[in-house]
């Protein structure tokens, strides 16, 4: 009975000591997870969202921070120089937790920078941006991120000199501005108003002497008043903006009108081709008419925009740009009334020149150029646009047939078509047009040598 009991006791030992053992396995169990989550050793992230190589008097730097373990504690951006450090932003957050995110998982933001309140100076400097987690990793202190990203500070705005400013312009007018500038910049042209005309850099033939002149093409669309701003900018990479003012006399042109009739017969041939290029057309056959008068019009006049957006930077063409042989059948900027049956449906402005000859008549390149357009276009029916180079272009249409292909080189006084009646046109002519960065000019100036020879050759050369 005894030796029962002993046996029943020492039972009992080993299964309290079994549990205890079970416990104190569970214990270092759970102190090591804890340990684990609570020591864990990764880093957090930092990016900076767009490539910062130069620092102007001031810039927006958009960057990004991120741990996805115990959350972020801090985040400091500054800038050094010289061994000194200054904060541009300090971001701390408080725990909210021990286990899981104690602090945000992300943190996205764009800092401000006005170089000239940080006291650094033109030259080398160091963006530092350092991320901090709230692991207890480090002796207590987290794991941290620093990234340094070299960088120039430049707050000296390019310098503009002026060589050459258009003098008088007219609306619907063309000229041209020639700059020198002091470094090389990333962006640089005319501004006039809201408009901006790139520039483009001259070769050494030229008879200012050979300098590092700039060429910017400028315009004024048919309906402009006086122009309240116009300077040549230039942006360098640091985005500092230097800007040198210029004055133009406007020469004002007297409005011409014209009365277009547009007669049911019209409507019944025209219609039809509008139809299988654009089906959504719905209504009657004026409605529809008026609906390609104004919407396809529009769309037409975007598309154009967006071809003349790509200029090559050669220029292709030389002195003036040939007339095809014809009457003339209307001009530049007319401004049409259209009627049926006898009352107004309609306003617009035809912006180009009507040329009729004999039907079906050969139609030459006026200068040389790239085909940048050859296709079917709205109101204007099969199209060719010509690219001339440093955002002059020339456009031809109402063809009947088109004989070239975008990407040809074509010569000045080449065949590129044969004259038709396509589109909005009431019989066979040539619709003729300039344009310069997309906004359509008088093509007159471009037809007279004298112009060109007082205006441009005279000022760049040939």
């Amino acid at each position: 009975m005894a030796r029962k009991n002993r046996l029943r006791r020492r039972g009992k030992s080993h299964a309290g000591r079994n549990i205890l053992l079970t416990l104190l396995v569970l214990l270092v169990a759970g102190l090591g997870a804890a340990a684990f989550i609570l020591f864990e050793a990764e880093k957090p992230t930092v990016t900076i969202k767009k490539e910062v190589r130069f620092l102007g008097s001031h810039i927006e730097i958009p960057f990004v921070a991120g741990d996805q373990k115990s959350g972020l504690a801090s985040v400091v951006f500054a800038i050094e120089q010289g061994g000194q450090q200054k904060q541009l932003f300090n971001r701390t957050f408080q725990r909210k937790a021990w286990f899981g995110a104690a602090g945000p998982h992300d943190l996205a933001e764009t800092v401000e920078v006005d170089v000239r309140k940080t006291g650094v100076k033109d030259g080398k400097a160091t963006l530092v941006i350092s991320a901090r987690d709230f692991s207890l990793n480090g002796v207590f202190k987290g794991n941290e991120t620093v990234l340094r990203l070299p960088v120039t500070v430049d707050t000296r705005p390019p310098r503009v000199a002026i060589d050459h400013a258009q003098q008088y312009i007219r609306p619907g007018g063309s000229g041209i501005v020639t700059y020198t500038l002091s470094e090389p910049v990333v962006k640089h042209g005319v501004e006039i108003d809201n408009l901006f005309f790139p520039g483009y850099q001259l070769d050494g033939k030229n008879p200012l002497n050979g300098k590092n002149l700039f060429v910017a093409y400028i315009a004024l669309p048919w309906d402009s008043g006086k122009p309240e701003t116009t300077r040549v900018i230039a942006i360098d990479e640091a985005g500092n903006s230097g800007k040198a003012g210029f004055s133009m006399n406007l020469r004002k042109v007297p409005e011409k009108k014209d009365r277009i009739n547009v007669s049911e017969g019209f409507l019944k041939r025209k219609i039809p081709e509008f139809e299988e290029h654009y089906p959504e057309l719905t209504g009657s056959l004026l409605e529809k008419y008026i609906f390609v008068n104004n919407e396809i019009r529009r769309r037409n006049a975007q598309t154009i925009k967006e071809i003349c957006r790509k200029p090559s930077p050669e220029r292709f063409w030389h002195d003036r740009f040939i007339r095809m042989p014809g009457a003339g059948r209307a001009g530049f900027a007319d401004q049409r009334t259209y009627y049926y049956k006898g009352k107004v449906i309609d306003h617009q402005t035809h912006l180009g020149m009507d040329i009729a000859s004999t039907a079906r008549v050969a139609i030459k390149a006026a200068n040389s150029g790239k085909v940048v357009f050859a296709d079917y276009l709205g109101i204007y029916g099969n199209t060719i646009i010509l690219d001339h180079g440093q955002g002059l272009f020339s456009l031809y249409a109402h063809l009947s047939r088109i004989d070239t292909t975008p990407g040809a080189m074509v010569a000045k006084n080449d065949t590129i078509a044969r004259s038709g009646a396509t589109g909005m046109a009431g019989g066979d002519h040539l619709h003729f047009s300039m344009l310069i960065n997309g906004i359509f000019v008088t093509p007159r100036e471009w037809w007279d040598q004298h112009w060109i020879d007082v205006n441009i050759n005279s000022v760049i050369g040939k």
